[in-house]
């Protein structure tokens, strides 16, 4: 679950039967599993990491220096320092990164910017 260079551990699990109405602030990591309608971001300073897994959808824009996506996010996804793509990930929005993985299959419906 964990790749080369994580910047943080998962703190908090967010599992699939979790249905959240409005915006997701953490601090560590977080691991998605259910659905936000909402955004997800960070909390103050520090390292963040957000795994989204494949059955994770969130319907706005999330943030953290790691962003790994095996899911579904109908928005902008800003990972500063990463953001990996899973060959099940889906995003329909801007992907801002640092560096971006993508694997085969992926797919993105929207702008790359490098930050």
């Amino acid at each position: 679950m964990f790749r080369r260079g994580s910047t943080s551990s998962i703190e908090s699990l967010l599992g699939a039967s979790t249905r959240i109405q409005g915006d997701v602030l953490f601090a560590g990591g977080l691991h998605l599993d259910g659905s936000v309608t909402g955004n997800v971001k960070p909390e103050g300073e520090g390292n963040t990491r957000l795994v989204i897994g494949e059955t994770g959808v969130i319907e706005g824009s999330c943030e953290a220096h790691v962003v790994e996506l095996h899911g579904t996010v109908k928005g902008d996804i800003t990972g500063r320092v990463r953001v990996v793509l899973g060959p099940r990930a889906r995003v329909e929005g801007n992907l801002h990164y640092g560096a971006v993985e993508m694997a085969a299959g992926a797919a993105i419906k929207g702008k790359m910017v490098k930050l």
